[in-house]
């Protein structure tokens, strides 16, 4: 070969041979199963049945946590069978030194320790898919993908079988997959599913994947590999009622001139019934009558002096599983604004909001929630990329009983209206997945009948478009959200809207709107503008622009925290993937944020850097500065004048132990400096967890912090025909403690206990009202002379406030589907007027407190076709 013919063919080489190897890795993995001729394998965690040696293995798993593209540190294969009712899985995860695997025990979805992960992409739509986790220990983990791997929602628990066994190789898991838990097409003969297999291995931290794709790309579901050979099946619909059976005792302290907690002991039965069925191959209908979420754990204590709600997340079973697709969040971010949605479950089922006007003689028999009488949810998606998620439910009308002890007459009081609540979520995929086009609708509905009921709005009703583009490989994305808001009622009813924290109409200074006191009915609108580079490639960014109009109004169904706000974020994130020098991995985090009110007035602007890094001994430090400018707030004052606050600055480090060992510790703290020693606050917290043994979990969480803030609203006070707002300096120190105890007998039956004192000390000093809300400097802005008023607003608003919160739950799966709780709740709240903290006297003081026990035995049966 002369010169000139070897130079060409190294050219052409080198050309070429890039080109293949980018082929080859664009290349899907295929996975080729066979129907199964005689008798189904035995889901026992063990090889010996002749059946697998029909179908190959299949295994050359490639590592992408934390080296990215290279051969893992152990092999995996996998065998995969099918019948005409079931999906049947076999995993070998070979281990070198199988003494040394990681058998964690944990509930449901706990993903601890060695675990294999199956995701199926039965609808092959190339954005959503069916995830099934075995740990060594058999525990199981599920979860529906949407979003091409946005979005997981554990919430889903299908009915599926594994079972798992460790010999001299490795550790072994078998899978039993019921069709009647997928999706797929009714009319294809030969179906194809998206497939792909990843590995856990624990004590690496390392993750290996059979369907390989690098770090770089964005997405998951679409880069699956593909599971062929599934011919001539059909969907099989899902039918399963679920009748229970509730039995409940309350303990409380006797009130012997209280009719309604004279004997100190309450008692019911109740019974209900839950329900899943299968409409169509692609949509299921879940229902609910007489719910009962006894075992629910109990929100976290808090004392809040905004004026503002406090957003409390779901818990309750029938509510969170498959909420995604009834979910429409406004915007993202990590701050108030990302709370916003058009739909929040925590209204239904709601505490009463009304409060009777009681005398002194009077004793109040009042409902804690409203009752849901029953709950209807339709969700799907259809194969040809259309998701529906529909929620209709009714709540009961509650009335509070009241006893007058003078007279000994008794009067019902309505104190919530009957409502109903109505949500509808339609989300639509286009152009190969690279366009999705959306819309929501929802409505609440009371039935007021009583004219003290009259401040709630009778109706409301919201609704909103989305769109999401994705361009080169879905590297990046433009999003586009609109939506719409009205509410209608009582004049009443529109005043107190007008009125609210979320939006201040009457500000004597505000200008641009209109406070009308004989509204009926108002009317706003939101949305947001989002671009960015997303997935797992070093270089992230993120900006948007999201507005909520002054008379936007979505708290009846949904949750906003203000409206009158247009908010804009830019951030900027890089990401060292891959282990070098003494890191595992890095990330660098850049922010920049303004906002501004619809009167163009510049509320606030500010900028982080933050900065985390995890050690190749995994260990992990991470760090971060806030910088804030002055702001402008319309809601300090509370329906007063716009004010100037100064700006702040803080800083705060978290550091954190080898998760994989026994013993883990993570610290955290932090310190915020307001400008012009305007204020001051910093916390401290430890979250301790211990694993004396695998089924054993202890954790311990304990957290203070102590703030000082010069101005703290108070009350308005009318003086010579103007009003004067009221502020004082407070001193305040908080503490918490959060225990829980998991003990994991076997993966149906489990022991949890999650117990939390709580305490809070409010001291009140230095009173003072504003004077000039816009003076330059912060001490101009208020004035210390009260002589107006002969209020002490000091003693009189110092308070110590104690609550303790705990749940014991015992949960056993006796059989699929059906379980039985034994729970104990017990709860302890008191205050006093004192505002001094002392550790040891606020602790004796509260354990001091007599408490509200309740006793729950809940048993259900799942009757399934």
């Amino acid at each position: 070969m002369n010169t000139k013919r070897l130079l060409f063919f190294a050219i052409a080489m080198t050309l070429f041979i890039p080109l293949l190897a980018q082929e080859i890795t664009a290349e899907k993995r295929i996975y080729n199963t066979t129907r199964i001729s005689g008798e189904a394998p035995k889901i026992d965690g063990l090889i010996d049945d002749e059946i697998w040696n029909a179908v190959e293995w299949s295994g050359d798993f490639t590592q992408r946590e934390p080296s990215d593209g290279i051969a893992p540190s152990q092999e995996t294969a996998f065998k995969i069978l099918y019948d005409d009712d079931f999906l049947y899985i076999l995993i070998r995860a070979y281990d070198t030194e199988p003494e040394k695997i990681v058998k964690r025990m944990s509930r449901r979805d706990g993903f601890d320790g060695d675990w294999v992960q199956v995701n199926i992409d039965s609808y092959f739509d190339k954005r959503t898919a069916f995830a099934f986790t075995a740990s060594v220990s058999g525990v199981k983990g599920d979860a529906i993908v949407s979003n091409d791997g946005d979005r997981w929602d554990l919430t889903w628990d299908p009915i599926w079988y594994t079972k798992t066994s460790i010999d001299e190789e490795g550790w072994i898991a078998e899978m039993k997959i019921p069709f009647t838990q997928l999706r797929f097409s009714n009319h294809k003969e030969n179906q194809v599913w998206g497939f792909q297999l990843n590995r856990r291995y624990f004590r690496n931290e390392e993750r290996s994947h059979w369907a390989y794709f690098s770090k770089d790309k964005s997405g998951w579901v679409r880069h699956f590999g593909e599971l062929h050979g599934i011919k001539n099946i059909k969907p099989k619909r899902q039918a399963e009622i679920t009748p229970y059976i509730v039995a409940k005792q309350e303990n409380f302290d006797e009130e012997p001139d209280n009719p309604f907690r004279d004997e100190g002991v309450n008692r019911n039965l109740g019974v209900g019934l839950d329900g899943k069925i299968g409409i169509t191959n692609d949509f299921t209908l879940d229902f609910t009558i007489n719910p009962d979420f006894g075992q629910v754990e109990a929100d976290p204590s808090e004392v809040n002096l905004t004026a503002f709600e406090t957003y409390f997340q779901e818990k309750r079973p029938f509510f969170i599983e498959g909420r995604e697709i009834t979910s429409y969040q406004l915007s993202g971010g990590g701050n108030s604004f990302s709370l916003d949605n058009l739909f929040y479950s925590r209204r239904i089922g709601r505490s009463p909001q009304y409060y009777p006007e009681l005398n002194d003689n009077d004793y109040e028999n009042r409902p804690a929630n409203t009752t849901i009488l029953g709950a209807l949810k339709l969700t799907g998606k259809t194969e040809d990329g259309l998701s529906v998620g529909i929620i209709e439910s009714l709540a009961a009308e509650e009335k509070s009983e009241i006893y007058d002890s003078e007279t000994g007459n008794t009067r019902n009081v309505t104190v919530e209206p009957m409502t109903n609540y109505f949500v509808a979520r339609v989300q639509k995929d286009l152009n190969d997945n690279n366009t999705i086009i959306g819309g929501m609708f929802t409505s609440t509905n009371r039935f007021i009948k009583d004219d003290h009921l009259n401040y709630l709005n009778s109706d409301a009703y919201t609704g909103g478009v989305d769109f999401t583009q994705f361009f080169k490989d879905k590297k990046y994305y433009l999003t586009l959200k609109y939506a719409m808001s009205h509410i209608q009622g009582d004049t009443t009813a529109m005043i107190a809207q007008q009125e609210s924290s979320r939006r201040y109409f009457q500000r004597p200074d505000n200008n641009y709107t209109t406070f009308d006191s004989l509204r009926t009915s108002l009317t706003g609108h939101a949305g947001t503008i989002q671009a960015g580079r997303q997935g797992s490639s070093k270089l992230r960014w993120m900006t948007w622009i999201t507005y909520r109009s002054p008379q936007y109004e979505t708290n009846d169904g949904g949750f906003l925290h203000h409206s009158d706000a247009i908010f804009q974020v830019f951030w900027a994130g890089y990401r060292f993937s891959e282990p070098f020098s003494i890191f595992r991995t890095m990330s660098i985090n850049f922010d920049q944020w303004s906002g501004w009110d619809f009167g163009f007035n510049n509320n606030f602007y500010g900028t982080n850097l933050s900065l985390w890094m995890e050690f190749k001994n995994h260990w992990s430090l991470g760090g971060g500065t806030n910088l804030s400018g002055g702001n402008t707030s319309n809601t300090l004052l509370r329906g007063g004048p716009s004010i100037k606050t100064p700006g702040n600055y803080n800083y705060w480090v978290n550091v954190g132990s080898d998760g994989r060992k026994k013993l883990q510790v993570y610290g955290n703290t932090g310190t915020n400096f307001g400008f012009e020693n305007s204020s001051k606050s910093s916390w401290y917290g430890i979250d301790l967890v211990y694993r004396p043994f695998d089924a054993l979990r202890i954790s311990l969480m304990p957290d203070y912090s102590v703030s000082n803030r010069e101005l703290q609203y108070v009350t308005t006070e009318e003086y010579n025909g103007e009003d004067r707002y009221v502020f004082a300096q407070i001193d305040q120190i908080t503490t918490d403690l959060t225990v829980r105890i998991d003990y994991t007998i076997t993966p149906e039956l489990t022991i949890q206990y999650y117990g939390s004192p709580f305490i809070t000390a409010v001291d009140y000093s230095d009173p003072k009202y504003i004077t000039n809300p816009n003076a330059d400097n912060f001490e101009d802005r208020y004035s210390t002379d009260m002589s107006f008023t002969s209020e002490d607003y000091v003693n009189d608003y110092d308070f110590n406030f104690r609550q303790f919160r705990s749940n014991l739950v015992a949960r056993w799966e006796y059989r699929p589907g059906s379980l039985i709780y034994l729970v104990w709740t017990q709860s302890k709240t008191g205050d006093v007027a004192t505002g001094d903290f002392s550790f040891v006297d606020d602790f004796d003081a509260l354990f001091n407190i007599h408490p509200y026990n309740v006793f729950l035995v809940k048993l259900s049966f799942r009757i399934a076709n």
